[in-house]
């Protein structure tokens, strides 16, 4: 019998997922990978369905059925270098975001400034405004279907409306 159709036990399992985090952790993996070989891994009965997972990466062998070493953990220096690692690029995206925010307000400042210089682009608006339109289609209908008295309301309206536009736009221009 080959010794890979040999049973392997849980020792095994757990030193292949062990692996398999730190492929994942490293870079190697996604997070549908893992996920997926970890099943998979659950899952085998064999070492040739063990070696199945890790096949395609790095540092991958079969495990043996007996007594395996276990994975040696990492000690306090290799921790902290990590973390320091970890702040260092924490502190480098934040700077960039910080960058980001100020290129944006720069650019709204310059915006606001050429707006005061020149004006916003939808206030040079010439002519009467939209709702006389409107106002004078109303004081049409109410002369046809309503009587003089609705038109007469109406058409005050409409006059105040017009010579207020034209009052505001006479001490609002900027020009």
């Amino acid at each position: 019998m080959d010794s890979n159709e040999l049973r392997i036990g849980d020792a095994e399992r757990e030193q292949t997922m062990e692996a398999l985090r730190e492929h994942f952790a490293q870079g190697r993996l996604t997070h549908e990978e893992l996920d997926e070989r970890l099943d998979q891994a659950l899952a085998s009965k064999t070492a040739r369905d063990l070696a199945k997972v890790t096949a395609d990466l790095p540092g991958s062998h079969q495990p043996a059925p007996g007594y395996r070493e276990p994975v040696p953990h990492y000690d306090m220096d290799g921790w902290r270098e990590a973390m320091s690692a970890h702040r260092r690029q924490m502190q480098s995206m934040r700077e960039t975001q910080r960058d980001m925010r100020h290129s944006i307000h720069e650019q709204h400042r310059q915006m606001r400034r050429q707006w005061r210089r020149q004006g916003h682009p939808w206030r040079h608006h010439r002519g009467p405004h939209p709702f006389l339109g409107v106002l004078f289609v109303f004081m049409v209908l109410g002369l046809i279907f309503g009587g003089f008295g609705i038109f007469k309301v109406l058409f005050v309206v409409w006059i105040g409306s017009m010579l207020f536009g034209a009052i505001h736009r006479r001490f609002h221009s900027r020009r």
